[in-house]
């Protein structure tokens, strides 16, 4: 598997003084030892020191594997050294995230790169040869520079320019390997743009990477304010091109022939793609037609190789009213026979093929990038990306209008008179210009169009556009009874609300799945009265709509002596508050207590029945509703839960540090009991382990039920390593992420050894999460920093005068430091406002 070679690559797992990895991979892992034998070779090479491993670092990882294949055919080693294990002094700083990786040669640094700067494969490959034939290429910018050189290399070589928009990219690379191996022929030129673009003739609205073609060798003795002739590479930069480019520029400029072209085969293969001119020369104009075909071979440089054949040999049987022919490129190609007037003609001729296959290609290059994002149902976005999903989302739907007619829309005069008129009312409070409340409102249509579907009489869907009816989404609460709610402060925000009842939030998944099963559950009463056996063997083991609630709810019974019992309205309240998720039954008087004896319990008691679990868990009363929540959350849990991509919230909301197993799809009865075992062992883990599991969520995803988790575990490793895989991550005390031994059998005590020696300190981490932050995409995408620059102070976030803290002196210092620089910002006439641009 493709994903197991990868692991083996970066999870520093290799042993020994200088190892390869475990396949065929290039890249090298050195020992202090083995790096110090390195550098005393005196050979170039190419080394990451690293520690431990972030989502950014395991990316640069995976590429610095593949720049060791390519950079090996150069003649150059690419290693890591790992740090964690036996740290190179002066190499290794001791810090926990590493982005620093060096070029060596001759026993010395020459030069140091930030991750950041070899984010791939071509970055690495191209400023790592750019670093090493530094004294080959020369860095021009103005059309004097290039003037200067072109003095020096009169006569004596040619040159060849190469301009790229950026370093490190792939025409960065193609020019960089062109260079390593024309180096010493030609002299190279490096531009990354600058009014040398203007002198050349490219257009501003065209400037794609490029590269010309100096003839300086030609001027030998001629005048020297001559500038050298210039071919420009007319085909995209890239490798292949640029070597049939330079090979074309080595080609005779004119051949002479003495064959029918019919019989001339077709050029070889480094000029498969260039057509041939045939033009036709008579003994008594044999050095003017010389000298036509050479200047006309000047324009065509690049174009077309050009052949001149003599007609009065024997072998050439053109009739004599044709003095042109040409062959293009490709097999099975003919020759075909033209009458030219002027030279301008067949310039056309190629120009306009050139121009045409230009299109082409751009047109397949196209094609290719819709077919592969529509592979990867991605959409083509602006200039500047979207860096957010849910945006994304919005940016790709954002020529579709959502049908609204299966929702009521509400206003301030319409509110209150249709919460009225159902038994429920659930209302979606949105944003317009709110990327999250426009992706959840086609969900939360998608709901309302189910159960019209299912024929759901008493729910009434509606939503309310609060950028339009802010007086509404702004109300305080009445003293009504029709629809009492606190103002909307959060978008989008879903209430379900009730004629004489309070209202109730909705707090789930914000997807069609979990909203429509919110709205199911919380139709029934909460709690409902059972008064006789058959009522409650029908609450128990029934399941209430179940063509419309796929999967078992959770139950919890409240057993009291009397309705009147002073706990009643305590779970009442309860029940009500959990609405929604669990269903709620309450037993009283004589039923109540011969469930009572059934179940060996004390009234009052409450009975927590888990959709997971056939026998119930008792709760003794709390003295508050919010106690007895939290108690039947707790025996809701499941021992080992199975984390899902809609239960994942719930479970990291308490803040506890997760011992998460990994188990893979089995491929046959032998990985299935070998998964089934590794969850057995859990289960053990949890239920068994004390003390030192009570401060973990110990828990288990199925990488086939939820695929989702094999990007949530390679973004924690940075790779795929073998299943089972046990990890433990998001501790309080930091973002260290610890992996249980690879290819060790987890069994009950070895992972509790394993946890102890974690709490020891001496158990070394695999990784740590990254300090990530959804930055703005441009600076003036900033629109806090604008606002606070334009009016100080305007965006800050405000909190209530009776909720201010005092301000640390810490704090003032900063605020002083910011008010200087704006102060400092705003005098300067010469620096335009940040908003500028938008």
């Amino acid at each position: 598997m493709t994903w197991m070679c990868v692991a083996v690559l970066l999870l520093w797992t290799s042993r020994g003084r200088c190892t390869a990895a475990a396949n065929t991979s290039n890249l090298i892992e050195y020992t202090a030892e083995g790096f110090s034998e390195k550098l005393s070779s005196g050979k170039t090479f190419f080394v990451y020191f690293g520690h431990q491993v972030s989502p950014t670092i395991s990316l640069f990882l995976v590429q610095l594997e593949k720049s060791a294949e390519a950079l090996h055919d150069y003649g150059i080693s690419v290693a890591k050294v790992n740090c964690s294990r036996e740290p190179v002094a002066k190499f290794c700083p001791g810090e926990k995230l590493m982005k620093k990786a060096y070029l060596f040669r001759s026993g010395e640094v020459l030069k140091g790169f930030d991750v950041g700067t070899v984010f791939d494969v071509n970055a690495i490959v191209s400023h790592t040869l750019f670093a090493i034939l530094f004294e080959e290429v020369r860095y021009v910018q103005s059309d004097a520079d290039l003037q200067a050189l072109e003095r020096t290399a009169r006569g004596k070589t040619d040159m060849v320019l190469g301009y790229v928009q950026m370093l490190g990219t792939q025409e960065h690379r193609s020019l960089m390997e062109a260079v390593f191996v024309y180096g010493a022929k030609y002299q190279f030129i490096l531009t990354t743009g600058g009014p040398i673009l203007e002198n050349l003739g490219v257009s501003p609205s065209s400037r794609s990477s490029g590269v010309w073609f100096l003839h300086c060798r030609l001027l030998q003795g001629s005048r020297t304010s001559e500038r050298c002739p210039v071919t420009p590479m007319s085909k995209v930069l890239s490798t292949l091109h640029l070597y049939s480019f330079l090979q074309l520029m080595e080609a005779p400029l004119v051949s002479e022939v003495y064959d029918d072209p019919s019989s001339i085969p077709p050029p070889p293969s480094s000029h498969l793609q260039t057509p041939q001119l045939f033009l036709f020369s008579r003994p008594a104009t044999e050095h003017l037609d010389l000298d036509t075909a050479r200047a006309l071979a000047w324009r065509l440089r690049g174009l077309a190789l050009l052949l001149l054949v003599h007609r009065e040999s024997p072998a050439v049987k053109t009739p004599e009213e044709y003095n042109a022919a040409y062959r293009l490129p490709g097999p099975g190609s003919e020759v075909k026979y033209l009458t030219l007037t002027n030279l301008d003609e067949v310039v056309d001729l190629f120009a306009n093929r050139e121009r045409e296959n230009e299109e082409e290609e751009e047109e397949e290059d196209k094609v290719t990038r819709e077919e592969r994002k529509r592979e990867r149902e991605c959409v083509c976005l602006p200039p500047d990306v979207l860096d957010d999903e849910i945006g994304e989302s919005v940016y790709r739907n954002r020529g579709l209008s959502l049908d609204m007619d299966a929702v009521a829309q509400l206003t301030s005069h319409s509110f209150h008179a249709a919460v009225t008129q159902s038994s429920h009312t659930v209302v979606l409070f949105y944003l317009k210009w709110d990327a999250v409340s426009m992706a959840f409102l086609s969900s939360f249509i998608e709901v309302a169009e189910r159960l019209a579907d299912s024929e759901v009489a008493d729910v009434q869907m509606c939503v309310v556009d609060c950028g339009e009816w802010t007086d509404l989404c702004a109300t305080q609460p009445i003293s009504s009874h029709l629809a009492p709610f606190q103002p909307i402060t959060a978008f989008p925000s879903v209430l379900l609300l009730r004629p004489q009842d309070s209202s109730q939030r909705y707090s789930g998944m914000l997807g069609s799945d979990a909203l429509h099963r919110f709205i199911m559950l919380s139709r029934p009463a909460s709690p409902v009265l059972l008064s006789t056996q058959e009522e409650v063997t029908s609450f128990l083991q029934e399941v209430p709509l179940s063509d419309l609630i796929p999967d078992l709810p959770d139950r919890v019974l409240g057993l009291f002596k009397t309705h009147t019992h002073s706990a009643v309205p305590v779970f009442t309240e309860a029940a009500k508050s959990l609405r929604g998720e669990v269903l709620s039954g309450l037993l009283t008087d004589r039923l109540a207590e011969r469930w009572a004896a059934d179940h060996s319990v004390d009234l009052p008691v409450v009975l927590v029945f888990p959709s997971w679990r056939t026998h119930p868990s008792p709760l003794p009363l709390s003295s508050s509703a919010e106690d007895l929540i939290t108690h039947i959350n707790t025996a809701l849990l499941h021992t080992l839960p199975e984390l899902t991509v809609e239960n994942l919230p719930s479970f990291l909301s308490p803040g506890k540090a997760v011992l998460l197993l990994f188990v893979g799809e089995a491929e046959d009865e032998r990985g299935r009991r070998e998964n089934e075992a590794a969850v057995e062992e859990m289960r053990g883990v949890a239920e068994r382990g004390g003390r030192r599991t009570e401060e973990y969520l110990v828990c288990w995803i199925h990488l086939g039920r939820t695929p989702a988790g094999i990007s949530v575990l390679e973004w924690y490793l940075g790779s795929l390593p073998p299943l089972p895989a046990l990890l433990l991550t998001h501790l309080p005390s930091g973002g260290q992420i610890y992996h249980y031994p690879p290819n060790t059998p987890v069994v009950l005590r070895s992972v509790l050894h394993w946890l102890q020696r974690i709490e020891d300190g001496a158990e070394p981490p695999a990784g740590t999460m990254g300090e990530d932050h959804w930055a703005p995409v441009v600076p003036f995408y900033d629109f806090l920093s604008v606002m606070d620059q334009e009016a100080p102070g305007y965006a800050q976030q405000r909190t209530p005068k009776s909720k201010e803290k005092k301000k640390s002196k810490e704090e003032e210092e900063d605020e002083e430091r910011r008010r200087r620089r704006r102060k400092k910002r705003d005098s300067s006439p010469s620096t335009p406002p940040l908003h500028s641009e938008l």
